[in-house]
């Protein structure tokens, strides 16, 4: 599993109305991304659910770096960078995977909080609990999926969860989810990830 998220904040007075009919228009064309397990097209607005920003930041899933590469080097992300110009791209390697305990139900709100790994740690231990909370984080109600991954170049981990509410158990940028693509979904491995 990949994780790959990008960011895009856009001005105070923003209409994101105009993110929501995009998403509306191109959102389905991933809905059957080989190599993709989700895409949750992400909005935050500002004075919403404590967001001092308006931002559209999409999170992926990844089955394939393969499939990642396709939608990055020849897919529907020149279309993005064409209307609202080039942003950096994030990308974590995978630790843990959960599906939740409201898997079945639509992803309506999305947490993504990210921080340093700590200086001194055992990695096998620190991962280890990584991959426990995420399977926690599943465990909690109106939870459809949790995961967790980590940039070793800038030792950052990203933790990232999708719920079916508006009151998320767990701490982080909360977002809501526009759509959600999830054609490979069903191949991202549970648990840990090495």
């Amino acid at each position: 599993m990949h994780a790959l998220q990008y960011e895009l904040t856009l001005p105070a007075d923003y209409d994101t109305g105009i993110v929501r009919d995009r998403v509306a228009r191109v959102g389905h064309l991933l809905d059957d991304w080989d190599g993709l397990g989700i895409k949750a097209y992400l909005l935050r607005e500002r004075g919403v659910h404590g967001s001092p920003v308006n931002q559209y930041a999409p999170f992926y899933l990844w089955n394939t770096v393969e499939g990642m590469n396709r939608f990055l080097w020849g897919g529907p992300f020149q279309g993005l960078v064409n209307d609202f110009g080039r942003p950096a791209a994030r990308q974590w390697t995978g630790l843990g995977y959960e599906e939740g305990t409201a898997a079945g139900a639509p992803a309506a709100f999305a947490v993504r909080r990210r921080e340093p790994v700590p200086d001194g740690v055992e990695f096998a231990e620190l991962m280890a609990d990584v991959v426990r909370q995420t399977r926690r984080t599943a465990d909690e109600d109106g939870a459809v999926l949790a995961a967790a991954a980590v940039d070793p170049g800038r030792w950052e981990l990203v933790r990232f969860s999708l719920w079916a509410h508006d009151a998320p158990k767990a701490e982080g940028d909360v977002f809501q989810v526009l759509h959600l693509s999830a054609p490979g979904r069903h191949r991202l491995p549970p648990g840990r990830q090495w």
